[in-house]
């Protein structure tokens, strides 16, 4: 049998981890009102119509949440350039050998699931994998669609300076009806991203056996002490690392 040292690596920190939470959270409340946005369903009430103003609750949820989570993607983008090497922006540039060679062998082993003759211990990602960083940049743009349209259906009515800004986008786009389609499609890829990333975060989970889901809570990582020394220099090493290796015989 093989033994191999692994070590307890603080990889998400604390900003990073309130970002995916406050992220998934403003999601889920923005798609659940959006939906209902798009198509009220008939409430009949023989209330005073001054106390059922339940869809002007909805919009103003869904309004609110709209400015927690453009808020929240411009701390994540300030964390992206002073955070740790597993946050920063250069961690979601994908044009290098390096993450090219991660990305085909994450799309062959991870998406087709195709069984490894070698396996490398180099393969396996400390922190996000090649297709992820690449997902999460492109579900970055995707965030600014919904925000650019978002806002710009609303400016009409918006009561402060913030939405106005994006007046300009329905006119340009060709009226309300192409706007309101592009913020509706986004929605649904928004939620088809969702699937995939649950199920691979725990297919990695799962298959890795290094704290992919539980890291997302608590920031840390096991992470064999090999591939460690081949990614991290001293010095980022011991700024990480949390306590003494932990042996695992396979």
């Amino acid at each position: 049998m093989k033994t191999r040292s692994f070590k307890r690596v603080y990889v998400w920190e604390l900003p990073v981890r309130v970002f995916h939470w406050i992220n998934v959270l403003s999601i889920i409340i923005l798609a659940t009102t959006g939906f209902i946005i798009a198509n009220p369903p008939a409430i009949m009430s023989s209330a005073e119509a001054s106390t059922s103003y339940w869809f002007g609750t909805v919009r103003f949820i869904h309004f609110a949440t709209a400015y927690v989570f453009f808020f929240n993607m411009i701390l994540r983008v300030y964390w992206s350039f002073v955070g740790n090497k597993f946050s920063s922006w250069r961690a979601f540039w994908p044009f290098s050998k390096k993450m090219w060679h991660n990305f085909l062998h994450v799309i062959k082993v991870d998406v087709f699931l195709a069984n490894e003759k070698k396996p490398d211990i180099k393969d396996i990602s400390i922190g996000h994998n090649s297709v992820a960083a690449f997902s999460y940049a492109m579900l970055f743009l995707l965030a600014l669609v919904q925000v650019f349209t978002g806002f710009g259906l609303y400016s009409d009515t918006a009561g402060w300076w913030l939405p106005k800004m994006f007046s300009w986008v329905v006119p340009f786009m060709g009226g309300d009806f192409i706007v309101r389609t592009i913020h509706h499609t986004a929605t649904w890829l928004f939620i088809l991203f969702t699937l995939i990333h649950v199920y691979l975060v725990f297919y990695h989970d799962w298959l890795e056996g290094r704290g992919e889901v539980s890291s997302m809570f608590g920031g840390y990582k096991f992470v064999c002490e090999e591939r460690l020394n081949k990614v991290l220099d001293e010095e980022e090493i011991e700024e990480l690392l949390d306590e003494e290796p932990v042996e695992i015989i396979d």
